[in-house]
């Protein structure tokens, strides 16, 4: 188990450092089978209101999802760093003609003013990227804490589902253990090119 902050940025540095080395033939490759995996799961096919992102740092990249997404009718969201409330998110509207601009860490977001935004308990279905994670659906992020403050009211408010969470990640990423912490909010499950682990209840 990884408990110390050394041993979590040497964990961190290593996947990360993993996943840019990935060809970009075997990115695409990873990012079908993330696809594949999920596009006749129910909770997928249920979903209307799905949030996505854009890849980064070598992250999976789920395009190929957003493009199926979009050929089923659904509609999809990206994350957008909220102007005022630090680490927190907000969810905007994403189409193919959605223009782009570069956020503080030059992950490009669609502009606030003119596009449509989604509180985060209103979406069906928050796919989001992870750097390891375990069997038990624990995640370590980029150590940010921007999802975990986005969703913590699914820790506070008592019966209050909201989004489903799931994470995407390479199968590599997968490790023995990760410790929880209190404000960490659960994943219903993850998804890899590899395989599915989910929690079979609601979370």
């Amino acid at each position: 188990m990884n408990n110390t902050p050394a041993e979590k940025r040497a964990l961190r540095q290593q996947m990360r450092h993993q996943r840019r080395s990935l060809s970009p033939t075997q990115q695409r490759e990873a990012a079908i089978g993330v696809r594949n995996r999920i596009r006749n799961q129910l909770w997928f096919l249920r979903a209307r209101h799905i949030a996505l992102y854009l890849p980064n740092d070598g992250e999976i990249d789920p395009t190929p999802l957003i493009k199926l997404c979009w050929k089923m009718g659904k509609k999809v969201y990206l994350p957008v760093l909220h102007p005022i409330r630090h680490n927190r998110l907000w969810f905007i509207h994403y189409t193919p003609d959605t223009r782009m601009t570069p956020n503080r860490f030059g992950i490009p977001e669609p502009s606030l003013q003119k596009h449509p935004r989604r509180p985060a308990w209103a979406m069906d279905l928050v796919m989001l990227p992870l750097v390891a994670f375990d069997a038990d659906g624990n995640r370590m992020g980029m150590g940010g804490g921007f999802y975990d403050r986005t969703f913590g009211y699914k820790l506070k408010v008592k019966g209050m589902k909201g989004a489903r969470l799931i994470g995407l990640a390479h199968e590599f990423q997968r490790v023995g253990e990760l410790p929880v912490q209190p404000w960490d909010v659960p994943l219903f499950g993850i998804v890899t090119n590899r395989a599915n682990y989910l929690r079979h209840r609601s979370v």
